[in-house]
């Protein structure tokens, strides 16, 4: 199991260098702790940022699941996308909008085949709104299916 709030450090995380802006450490508002974020005025619309969790030592032909703290604030500020190694063409988890500023609950169900996940990436994309901000926490990727709400 991978247990990655941002408060120790970023874990296994990579940024990647093929895009165009990074990922930041951000403070939460509590005090208690980061979290990873892209403020809205980064780039320029359609600048992609995205960020890896490696990982290691995921069993084949078992399923896990993918918890994680998101938010959307501020108006068209871009996208949110989840992809797995796997499966690179198509985003396996999207978001566009929040309704508000609020941090909200993300699940992805990971079936591992015969090759497993060895990453799971986070790709910010830039919208045309120059203020807010996206954001994510609390990475936590368990063993089993995710449980119901």
């Amino acid at each position: 199991p991978v247990d990655c709030s941002f408060s120790r450090g970023v874990c296994d995380w990579k940024q990647d260098t093929d895009d165009d802006f990074d990922w930041n450490l951000a403070d939460r508002d509590s005090g208690d702790g980061y979290y990873m974020a892209v403020p809205g005025f980064v780039g320029h619309k359609k600048d992609i940022g995205r960020l890896k969790l490696l990982l290691t030592d995921l069993k084949p032909k078992s399923s896990y699941c993918l918890i994680f703290s998101y938010r959307l604030a501020g108006e068209r500020v871009g996208k949110l996308r989840v992809f797995l190694a796997s499966k690179k063409t198509a985003p396996v988890w999207e978001e566009s909008k929040g309704k508000d500023e609020r941090w909200r609950t993300g699940k992805i169900e990971i079936f591992q085949a015969a090759e497993t996940t060895n990453n799971i990436t986070f790709e910010s994309e830039r919208g045309k709104g120059k203020t807010g901000e996206i954001g994510v926490d609390n990475v936590i990727l368990t063993s089993g299916l995710c449980p119901e709400d």
